[in-house]
């Protein structure tokens, strides 16, 4: 293990594997989505984010505003740069 990163190497068919699983289960853990459903691709190239979809009671706005957004941005940049690139696009959608 290298800054949390678990590296694989097979030789053989010469190939090289980073994985952060520690780190994404640890992530998840921290902002409460241990529980979400896994998908195959995170987000249709499709979907598109609006206003419309913003929380419109006050309950609501009261509980986004504890979402801490930056940190978790932040975080799931550094996932994306170092070993998961395949969940690129999302976190730019929701940059």
């Amino acid at each position: 293990m290298i800054i949390g990163m678990k590296i694989t190497r097979d030789s053989s068919k010469k190939l090289l594997r980073l994985s952060h699983k520690n780190y994404v289960e640890k992530l998840l853990e921290r902002f409460n989505m241990h529980k979400a459903k896994p998908v195959t691709t995170p987000l249709a190239g499709h979907f598109k984010l609006s206003t419309k979809q913003s929380p419109t009671s006050e309950k609501d706005k009261t509980e986004i505003k504890n979402v801490a957004y930056s940190s978790t941005f932040g975080s799931l940049m550094y996932a994306t740069i170092c070993t998961r690139p395949d969940i690129a696009y999302t976190v730019g959608v929701i940059n």
